[in-house]
């Protein structure tokens, strides 16, 4: 044992483990040295070893302190470790190379700490997780300077799980309790951009028609990479609390999860060593990254520690996955197949978005799994309105189903119009407005394998369409806005929202509508010019002769003299030749599902024209 504690004094990185012969059952009975916090090690002496008979001891060791970098961490034996712990997170990739993995798993989330410590593979994934401090030199153990806030800490435990719900790893999150923060002491600037959801369709209409594979990775820890110009102090993590510095705080160099400028600090991180090596970014969209090489491109998208990339070239998406495993510890899972909640199928002739697995989840939350699926999502003859008499319903729930509907609108238009006109009763949901949503849960019931189809087309072109119900509002009149936005055939953005303003006419209404589609393929369009696309005089479908005609002629009349100056920037870019509105008739009009209930004929020709189908295996 002395030639031990020698080594952890000289060489704390290089020490190998001690094994406790006993299990401890609290974690305040082991302590783990040097600076990796991947062992656990227990100092005894000579003294305190039970003796079972009274025969002659060797000469006592001279007794030796615990060295000071001794810290408290696990409350198990390292015999139940599961592997070398020095090798990190375990990723959803090496759990699946083993058949039985589910059983090296908790099923269950502890709500706290106390619960945690009980579970074996809990406390296996608290200890990565403090091993990823140690590695990413987050924090070092000070005194609290005198005048400072010391920030609380608290550890979050979540399962991680694959597309088919399986529980594929433990993860134990240390968080800092950053609602504690003041701002222009502990922090400054907090924003940090998300890729939309458009994006992300955008880039997958792209690798289909260009035929080459998305793949996906993921940085573990990533909020730990980035600096930070404050002065911040934690308190030490609940369970893991150094023996002999207990009033200590630790001071942080890095981001921690749970303050408030970890999301920026991250992002400009990983900006900062993208654009280091070669990269560009984004004009519009700064989650964007791009790299040129002879005629090929490489595309990457980033959301938060999640990463979407490909090329058309297959070194440089290797090259790309090699440059960032040198910079940042990675999981890489391979070709995208689940992302944000979407069901990646990527296919030889095209890509395939669904949500099956939720909708599912859907649909049993609720309780419609026994009911009778529906044609449509809403009824032709359907008049919702605020319906004052109604009887009330639990404001929770109703808003808990639609945010759930909403969620699934992801890869599902065909329920948009449906979901956000009942969206506008949160405030105040009767039992009607529930039937209503319950009748949308039906539909969803007998289309959850419902998805979104991005084929290989021959061109690449961008166009919209956009249509208005007048004065659809039964209360004030005001009229629903429907737009959608296809690139290359494949749809790729859409929104149905009640216009702001009370519309005098149909051709008023139209004209805003086509103003909101303007300002999204103008979005859309110079997004693209980072893909290699240019887009000129894009067109905007429209089937009402009267705002087409009002786009191109800037005359004022009774008609249209009245209307706001915002909504005219669409006559401007006609002008300029960004885009034109280019008629198409009303049963040719593919938006109008956006606006209004329809009859059962006419909701699925709509919905087919979306690009929406059933993919069999």
């Amino acid at each position: 044992m002395e030639e031990t504690t020698q080594e952890i004094e000289s060489q704390p990185q290089a020490q190998p483990p001690v094994i406790i012969e006993e299990p401890l059952n609290r974690v305040d009975d082991i302590l783990i040295g040097g600076e990796t916090h991947e062992e656990g090690i227990l100092e005894t002496t000579q003294n305190e070893m039970p003796h079972d008979d009274p025969q002659p001891q060797p000469s006592p060791q001279p007794v030796h302190e615990p060295p000071e970098v001794l810290r408290e961490v696990s409350s198990h034996p390292l015999t139940n470790v599961i592997g070398d712990p020095r090798e990190g997170v375990r990723t959803r990739s090496s759990l699946h190379q083993t058949i039985g993995h589910c059983a090296f798993v908790s099923q269950l989330e502890p709500k706290s700490f106390k619960e945690a410590n009980v579970d074996p593979n809990w406390i296996v994934a608290m200890q990565e997780e403090l091993n990823q401090f140690e590695r990413n030199q987050v924090w070092e153990l000070v005194p609290l300077p005198k005048g400072k806030q010391v920030i609380g800490t608290k550890w979050v435990f979540r399962n991680k799980l694959s597309e088919d719900g399986i529980v594929v790893r433990n993860k134990a999150r240390l968080v800092a309790q950053g609602f504690k923060q003041q701002e222009g002491i502990d922090f400054e600037e907090t924003f940090a951009p998300v890729a939309r959801l458009e994006s992300i369709r955008m880039l997958l209409a792209f690798a289909a028609n260009k035929g080459f594979t998305l793949f996906q990775m993921d940085v573990k820890s990533a909020f730990l990479n980035g600096w930070i110009d404050e002065e911040v102090f934690v308190q030490q993590p609940p369970g893991f609390v150094d023996h002999f510095k207990p009033d200590h705080v630790y001071k942080l160099h890095k981001a921690l999860y749970g303050l408030k400028q970890a999301p920026r600090a991250w992002y400009g991180k990983l900006c900062t060593f993208l654009l280091d090596n070669g990269f560009s970014r984004g004009k519009m969209d700064t989650t964007l990254f791009t790299k040129k090489r002879d005629d090929h491109l490489l595309l990457v998208q980033i959301y938060v520690d999640d990463i979407i990339f490909g090329s058309t070239n297959a070194t440089l998406a290797q090259e790309f996955s090699s440059l960032m495993s040198s910079e940042f510890e990675m999981s890489m899972m391979g070709e995208l197949t689940f992302f944000l909640g979407l069901q990646i199928k990527q296919l030889k002739d095209g890509i395939f978005v669904n949500q099956v697995k939720y909708a599912k989840e859907l649909v049993k939350k609720f309780g419609v799994e026994d009911s009778k699926s529906l044609d449509t999502p809403m009824g032709k003859s359907a008049n919702i309105d605020a319906d004052e008499k109604g009887k009330p319903m639990d404001i929770t729930l109703y808003r808990g189903m639609i945010g759930s509907l909403l969620y699934l609108t992801a890869s599902r238009p065909d329920i948009m119009y449906a979901v956000c006109l009942c969206a506008r009763y949160q405030a105040n949901p009767k039992e009607s407005h529930h039937k209503a949503v319950k009748r949308i849960l039906r539909y969803v019931k007998g289309t959850q394998n419902l998805g979104l189809w991005y084929g290989r087309q021959t061109e690449l072109d961008l166009l919209g369409y956009t249509d208005a119900d007048f004065a659809g509002d039964r209360m004030d009149r005001k009229s629903t806005s429907g737009t959608c936005q296809f690139l290359g055939g494949s749809l790729v953005s859409w929104s149905s929202r009640k216009q702001t303003s009370v519309a005098l006419s149909t051709a008023e209404a139209e004209y805003v509508a086509a103003g909101s589609c303007c300002t999204q393929l103008l979005w859309m369009m110079q997004t693209l010019r980072d893909f290699e696309l240019d887009f000129q005089k894009v067109p905007i479908l429209c089937d009402n002769t009267s705002a087409i005609l009002i786009s191109k002629n800037p005359v004022l009349h009774s008609r249209t003299k009245h209307i706001e100056i915002r909504h005219h920037f669409i006559r401007d870019h006609v002008e300029k030749g960004d885009v034109e509105l280019v008629y198409i008739d009303t049963k040719e009009q593919i938006a109008d599902i956006f606006t209004k209930p329809l009859p059962t004929q006419q909701h699925l020709e709509l919905r087919f024209k979306l690009g929406m189908l059933e993919l069999k295996d």
